[in-house]
């Protein structure tokens, strides 16, 4: 398995398949790994549907707590941080352009991706996608402090709960609405072709997946629901398959 580093940055990353390129950003929020897409957690694993067609490339998150890859924990800019390894491994691959795919936690990294390289993002799937939800207005920052925190600082000594609870606030609770990385306005303006592939559960809200493609002017939408049964997933599947078919370049 490769790795890519930077710096005290090292992330471990995946690749299969060929073909125009893909990124897929698994989720499982700050756990994120490759090992991850066959867990439960996801409905279908996009590295293995998409690779009979695509360069598909995926990454352990840095500091996720079953993963490979490691890193500082930048407390001033954690969603910066992600997205400098998520650009750094295209550089390192030397890959220009690209398509995303991203579940869960992948939402607000490819907002922000696409705030910071939006002209190297050809099109973007956002699969079940994380949003602030304001009856849970602390979820993200109360989960993590449980399943996330205490296992990074078994990891490394040098990291207290006091760093990890203020990256957290950082992250989650200073811009505590809709996708935490961008504003309505950012999404209304861009231009990039978007699948949405809503669901309904405390983390996925589906009235922020749903507010995203109703204000995404090159966006559209897959059925819902399509991943609480077996027999339609592969269908909503084959929209994704579609979408990026339709989107990569000649």
């Amino acid at each position: 398995m490769p790795f890519y580093e930077k710096g005290p940055v090292k992330i471990h990353y995946t690749e299969m398949g060929s073909g125009f390129p893909v990124l897929i950003m698994p989720g499982g929020g700050l756990n994120s790994t490759i090992a991850g897409l066959d867990g439960t957690g996801h409905p279908f694993n996009a590295q293995k549907e998409f690779s009979n067609r695509f360069r598909c490339i995926t990454l352990d998150l840095r500091n996720a707590n079953a993963g490979q890859s490691t890193g500082p924990l930048e407390i001033d800019r954690p969603w910066d941080a992600y997205t400098d390894d998520h650009v750094g491994l295209m550089d390192h691959l030397k890959i220009d352009k690209f398509m995303v795919v991203g579940y869960c936690i992948g939402q607000p990294f490819i907002w922000n991706l696409i705030k910071r390289v939006g002209d190297r993002v050809v099109a973007a799937v956002l699969a079940q996608p994380s949003g602030h939800r304001p009856e849970m207005p602390t979820q993200f920052y109360d989960r993590n402090m449980e399943g996330w925190g205490p296992g990074l600082t078994k990891r490394d000594p040098k990291v207290t709960m006091d760093q990890v609870s203020a990256f957290l606030k950082k992250m989650y609770l200073e811009n505590p609405d809709f996708v935490f990385t961008v504003s309505r306005d950012f999404v209304k303006n861009c231009k990039t072709p978007i699948l949405v592939m809503p669901d309904d559960s405390p983390p996925h809200p589906y009235k922020v997946a749903m507010e995203v493609a109703m204000l995404s002017p090159n966006a559209q939408a897959t059925f819902f629901p399509w991943k609480t049964e077996k027999d339609k997933v592969p269908l909503a599947v084959r929209h994704a398959r579609m979408f990026l078919e339709a989107n990569a370049p000649t």
